[in-house]
């Protein structure tokens, strides 16, 4: 029998590739669009803790030092083309607080 491939990720801060289980996604929601194409509200950044959620992901190690180094480099973005206010930050800091 054939061994199942583990797919890999890499890590914003660190930049170490681990399997996507060891990782938590950090998701930009799709953009809400009127019939003409026009963005009426920017997708909001969030933690995704079961990588279930559409949008645009970045994955960061279970671990607040690789997510303050990727917040300090602005890899989030950079990652999701976009500014991203500090507030989102410390939402998503205090969730990974909590889940861990």
């Amino acid at each position: 029998m054939k061994q199942k491939k583990i797919p890999l990720r890499k890590c914003t801060g660190c930049g170490e590739m681990k399997p996507k289980k060891e990782l938590v996604r950090v998701v930009k929601a799709p953009d809400v669009k009127d019939e003409n194409g026009q963005v009426i509200t920017k997708g909001q950044v969030s933690l995704d803790l079961t990588g279930k959620k559409p949008g645009r992901g970045a994955y960061v190690c279970n671990n607040i030092g690789c997510l303050e180094k990727a917040i300090k480099a602005k890899r989030f973005e950079r990652a999701f083309s976009t500014a991203i206010p500090q507030e989102v930050f410390d939402g998503i800091k205090e969730e990974m607080e909590n889940f861990e």
